[in-house]
C-alpha cells in the first residue's frame, strides 16, 4: 500500500485540554480508525532554537522530545492533520511517501495480528 509516514514531535509534558498530548494524539488517531501509531522519546537532539536537549538517567524535568508516527493513506494523513490544525495545536511534524504493507502473502483477519493464534 502507498501512503504517508505521518510524524508529530512534542515535548513529552506537552499538554492538550488537560492530557499528554502525544498519548492523545494516539487516542484520537485510534478513534478516526486509523489502524496504528507509535511513540518513541528522544535521547538527544536539537530544534530551531539550537539547544542540544540530551536526556540524563536521573532528570526528571519532562522536556524531552516525543515522536508520534503513523502509516496512513494520504487521506488519513490529511484528516489527521485537518484535525490538529482544528485542534489549534501547534506542533512540528513531517510527512514522507511510503510504502507499506504485511510482508505475509496472506492477510490475516480484522483485528487478528500476524503470528497470533
Amino acid at each position: 500500500m502507498n501512503g504517508s509516514l505521518l510524524k508529530f514531535y512534542v515535548h513529552e509534558n506537552q499538554l492538550h485540554h488537560g492530557h499528554v498530548l502525544w498519548e492523545w494524539l494516539l487516542s484520537h488517531a485510534r478513534e478516526i480508525g486509523i489502524r496504528g501509531g507509535s511513540a518513541f522519546k528522544g535521547t538527544g537532539g536539537f530544534a530551531r532554537a539550537h539547544t542540544l536537549a540530551q536526556h540524563h538517567p536521573l532528570e526528571l524535568t519532562g522536556s524531552q522530545t516525543v515522536e508520534i508516527e503513523f502509516l496512513v493513506s494520504d487521506q488519513e494523513a490529511d484528516r489527521l492533520l485537518d484535525w490538529v490544525r482544528e485542534q489549534k495545536i501547534q506542533t512540528f511534524y513531517s510527512s514522507s511517501p511510503a510504502r507499506f504493507g504485511l510482508s505475509d502473502a496472506v492477510e490475516p483477519s480484522p483485528g487478528v495480528l500476524p503470528g497470533d493464534p
